[in-house]
């Protein structure tokens, strides 16, 4: 399966050369700020291992060429503008701010570059004025997650076609969830299919929304990739494989970790690609000040 996505590659060329220049100073050694919602998994999560194996096939050691500071809220979204600032203060040369946690990055510095894997409708969300000339100093890779959305909700109608009533897990505060939930909208009324919203903005509506799908008659379960639906993985898949209920995931990892159906692109992939946009030097001379839109094939 192959899917069409979108880097989004910012006007940030200025200071990028900046920073290759003070990275190939003496002593100088490039740090990272490392910005998200959930809490840090131990061990990391897939995605945040594919970054930090990005950077080592780039030829970092971490800790020694380079540096990451990490800052986790723990789901709680009034430390983010608190731990952005507090990135700012260290002077990182870049900030990786993970899906909800990139206003907060945003509104914390206009200079320094921030790096979003997984941009995902970065028009319809604000965050960027066009495509064609976005501005600012964000930059990342991604796609358009409404596109696929309906497609998911066929392809498991396809997979059982007596299916009439599905549950969708997801955050309406989350980067693209509206649009996606607007997709799936428009599929199931041409499928006839029945959805069941179950909004999940923080840990504690999980298990509201696992006794909802209990007491109702619910056929299958969909989730819209979040930062929530991704930490709470294995316990979605074991709750949905008790309830002989089938699944429809975003990403590879879902499928990994015990689910049935996945279709988009490889979050990991695109976490491993975000190590590119941070390696300083490689990049320094090859992005000008004009923003270069690039369409890319993600399997």
């Amino acid at each position: 399966m192959r899917v069409i996505g979108l880097a989004v590659v910012l006007s940030i060329g200025v200071v990028l050369a900046t920073l290759a220049a003070e990275a190939q100073h003496p002593g100088k050694v490039p740090r990272i700020g490392y910005l998200v919602l959930p809490p840090l998994a131990d061990p990391p999560s897939a995605e945040r291992a594919a970054f930090v194996d990005g950077l080592k096939e780039l030829g970092y050691v971490v800790g020694q060429s380079i540096i990451i500071e990490y800052r986790s809220a723990a789901w709680n979204r009034e430390l983010l503008p608190e731990l952005a600032a507090e990135l700012v203060e260290l002077k990182v040369d870049v900030i990786v701010a993970i899906p909800g946690a990139v206003k907060a990055a945003r509104d914390a510095t206009k200079t320094i570059p921030i790096i979003v894997p997984s941009l995902s409708d970065p028009v319809e969300n604000g965050l960027v004025a066009s495509l064609a000339r976005p501005g600012g100093n964000l930059t990342g890779s991604g796609g358009r997650t409404a596109d696929l959305s309906g497609k998911r909700l066929e392809l498991l109608k396809e997979a059982f076609p007596k299916l009439s009533r599905v549950a969708v897990l997801w955050n309406p505060e989350n980067q693209g969830a509206m649009y996606e939930w607007k997709g799936t909208q428009s599929a199931a009324r041409l499928l006839g299919v029945t959805l069941e919203s179950l909004e999940v903005r923080d840990p504690n509506d999980m298990p509201k929304a696992f006794a909802a799908i209990t007491h109702r008659r619910i056929n299958a379960l969909m989730t819209f990739l979040s930062p929530l639906t991704t930490a709470y993985r294995p316990i979605i898949v074991e709750f949905a494989l008790k309830q002989h209920l089938p699944t429809m995931f975003e990403v590879k990892a879902d499928i990994e970790a015990g689910g049935l159906i996945s279709y988009a692109r490889s979050l990991s992939e695109q976490f491993r690609r975000a190590a590119i946009y941070v390696d300083i030097s490689k990049h320094a001379g090859r992005v000008n000040d004009e923003s270069i839109l690039v369409d890319e094939i993600a399997a």
